[in-house]
């Protein structure tokens, strides 16, 4: 592990950006240009297809891939993002697993608050399991707005009678709108990229629309049951304010009977992963993500149809 390492990415994530209200667009643009920024590991293949009625990004191993498949939710705040922003992270699950990826494009806010995003994720399992993927097979992964769908998501799925997939792996996950984690308030100043302001005059208005947060598909780290759910890893950095997110959902999955991991690197940044290949710590957590995915997924040895 490297302090030097972690110093500079701190320092590069504090330089000056724009002041007062911004544009969605702007935003959108913005987030774009960061993420393009991260490094994308050589190996994988990628084929731009659809799940369910949306776009998808289909990841997949050059060589010898493993029949299984991660189902991959993007970041972004739930109004910015796309599967190509991510695919410095799908990129990295999918060398370091040998599996396949479906990276989808879900619908964003401030165009379609909740709950279409999640709407748009189980539309999207139930393509893969409609299409012959064995649900054992088959794991939610997916970073900040994304690692909050891969539990919402299991609760849709749940309610809906559907099989469960074999797992869920979050990064740093945003799952509490109401904004009520101490680290809300414990963490401001030492989070490089977020505050308490602007989470809650910029993000949570686009995305809750006017409902009320106190809901379980808005705050699940507060709010909902995830009895049955299946095994969860959840990791985050204890330099970012969204850590209680994470603190508090273990804390409910564990009170609940779900098999849980909270894996918390010290003095790094939200969705810290996306730096692989420029911090060690980043890289290390990718492997653990990994180790968990292939622990926990039974490859299934029965050809589906590709999902279209």
């Amino acid at each position: 592990m490297s302090k030097q390492q972690r110093a500079r990415l701190d320092a590069m994530l504090r330089q000056p950006r724009p002041q007062g209200p911004q544009s969605v667009e702007a935003f959108r643009d913005r987030f774009k240009a960061t993420m393009d920024q991260m490094i994308i590991p050589g190996g994988i293949r990628t084929t731009r297809t659809t799940l369910g009625d949306r776009p998808a990004l289909h990841v997949e191993p050059d060589n010898n891939p493993r029949p299984a498949t991660i189902l991959y939710f993007h970041g972004g705040g739930w109004v910015a993002g796309s599967p190509q922003t991510a695919l410095s992270l799908t990129g990295h699950l999918v060398a370091k697993t040998g599996f396949s990826s479906y990276s989808l494009d879900y619908r964003l806010a401030p165009e379609h608050p909740l709950p279409a995003a999640i709407d748009d994720a189980l539309s999207a399992y139930r393509a893969l399991l409609d299409s012959g993927h064995d649900p054992s097979a088959i794991a939610f992964a997916g970073d900040s707005a994304g690692g909050g769908l891969t539990v919402t998501t299991c609760l849709a799925v749940r309610d809906a009678g559907l099989p469960l997939p074999a797992a869920i792996v979050a990064f740093s996950p945003s799952l509490d709108a109401t904004g009520s984690g101490e680290s809300m308030d414990t963490k401001a100043g030492i989070d490089p990229i977020f505050t308490r302001e602007y989470l809650e005059e910029t993000i949570a208005p686009l995305y809750l629309a006017g409902q009320d947060p106190h809901q379980p598909m808005a705050s699940p780290a507060l709010c909902a049951d995830p009895t049955g759910l299946p095994p969860m890893l959840l990791q985050a950095g204890t330099n970012e304010i969204l850590l209680d997110d994470s603190t508090r959902m273990a804390a409910r999955a564990r009170d609940a009977g779900v098999n849980v991991i909270l894996d918390i690197t010290a003095d790094v940044p939200h969705v810290f992963q996306s730096y692989a290949g420029v911090l060690d710590e980043a890289d290390q957590a990718l492997e653990r993500a990994a180790l968990f995915l292939t622990q926990h997924i039974r490859s299934s040895n029965t050809a589906a149809t590709p999902a279209r």
